[in-house]
């Protein structure tokens, strides 16, 4: 079944084929005829799956007659459709998909982020648009700015609705909804679903249709994922030796934090691997031109932090190794994501030193599932570290257990707890 048997118009199913698409995926199969349909959506996918046209191409389709209307009577047109995402970077992804599906037909799209000058967007939205796309913060400050209307919008999209959660937009995300219509269409995309999601859509939402492609929480089944035990101070020496050994390139590192990005990087640089760090104290330019001679094949290695890193897309990435665990199971989910897109194969490593036992335990939880672990030799871990390390974690456990009891929560949900402190601009 092809896009024509979804119901799209020619100015948008001609950009889908000039594009090289043939053939819907799962979730733009399910998604795109209830979304023509005026329906609000909750979608769960995995990233990779091509869930950014499950959205776009629909809202481009309602738009299209609207948008040849407008350029016969009006000048300027007002904004119908916005999406918003917790990143720069998967903004500009978004935005640059509805450039290209949108390539046909007269629909105006504008981009509005942080980390740059904010006089050049507010020409944009000035001069009209049909479709923005945009990060929480900047789009609040050009609505106070009044360079945003939004009171003819008809459809509203939250993009990796969970990352927003995570990175505290709640409070945001309530003050863009006094300023949208409460009689719209709302779609709700997210790579994970849990109880702060439900509880998001409950009051976003009106009656919508759930579609879930995959079962719950589960990274993408072409990604092949290994655990390799390793002490914390020879996570680095590994690292370099598989990449060297390898001949792997355009791999992609995760670390938790923006210092250990850089500091990761520098001391691949003296292993003799090309690497760059990306993260959010670097400038937007910066992060760009980083990123694209990441893509060109200039720098071997790119080390990211987990907000830096959501929405890159890069369709022949195949490797992806997390230096550390990220404290949140679902990070995990999205880290791995970068790899094994659009059906292509991906590998998926994580290097494990004893004192982040706790955090695989939660991942392999969500994932319900044990992630294959091994040793590599030269590199097996330090076991009176290791054994150390376990009695530590033992009694911390013991405490945590306790402590639960005492308040009466026997969950012990950590992204309950952290949800909301972290934020980008």
């Amino acid at each position: 079944m092809g896009f024509s048997s979804l119901g799209l118009n020619q100015y948008v199913l001609n950009a889908v084929s000039e594009l090289g698409y043939s053939e819907p995926t799962p979730i733009q199969r399910q998604a795109i005829p209830v979304i023509l349909a005026n329906q609000d959506v909750m979608a769960g996918a995995q990233t990779g799956t091509g869930k950014t046209a499950a959205f776009a191409l629909p809202i481009l389709h309602q738009l299209t007659e609207c948008s040849a209307a407008q350029s016969q009577g009006q000048t300027k047109p007002a904004i119908r459709a916005l999406i918003l995402t917790p990143t720069r970077e998967l903004a500009q992804q978004v935005y640059n998909s509805f450039v290209g599906y949108g390539q046909h037909s007269s629909v105006r799209v504008a981009l509005a982020y942080g980390g740059v000058s904010i006089n050049n967007q507010i020409k944009a939205m000035r001069q009209g648009a049909d479709i923005v796309v945009a990060t929480p913060g900047r789009l609040l400050d050009l609505i106070y700015k009044k360079a945003v209307e939004l009171g003819q919008l008809k459809t509203l999209v939250f993009d990796e609705a969970d990352r927003m959660l995570d990175m505290g937009f709640i409070d945001e995300i309530n003050r863009i909804l006094k300023f949208v219509p409460t009689d719209r269409q709302t779609l709700l995309f997210s790579a994970t679903f849990d109880q702060a999601i439900f509880a998001l859509s409950k009051t976003l939402l009106h009656s919508p249709q759930l579609i879930e492609v995959d079962a719950r929480n589960t990274a993408a089944s072409q990604v092949e994922q290994m655990v390799y035990e390793v002490d914390a101070d020879r996570k680095r020496e590994l690292i370099s030796h598989l990449i060297g050994a390898r001949n792997w390139h355009q791999v992609l590192i995760f670390t938790r934090t923006r210092h250990g990005a850089d500091l990761l990087a520098s001391e691949m640089c003296k292993d003799g691997i090309k690497t760059q760090s990306i993260h959010g104290d670097k400038s937007q330019g910066a992060r760009e031109r980083v990123l694209e001679e990441f893509i060109q094949g200039k720098i071997r290695a790119l080390v990211a932090t987990d907000v830096a890193a959501r929405g890159l897309d890069i369709s022949q990435l195949q490797y992806v190794i997390n230096y550390e665990l990220p404290h949140i199971a679902e990070d995990y989910i999205h880290r791995i994501g970068r790899t094994g897109r659009a059906g292509s194969e991906g590998l998926a490593i994580s290097l494990l030193s004893p004192d982040e036992k706790w955090m695989l335990e939660e991942i392999e939880v969500l994932l319900n599932t044990r992630l294959p672990q091994q040793w590599l030799p030269g590199y097996e871990p330090d076991l009176t570290k290791v054994v150390e390390v376990s009695r530590k974690n033992s009694r911390a456990a013991q405490k945590r257990r306790a402590k639960q009891r005492a308040f009466g929560d026997d969950t012990g949900s950590r992204r309950g707890k952290g949800s909301g402190k972290r934020k980008t601009k």
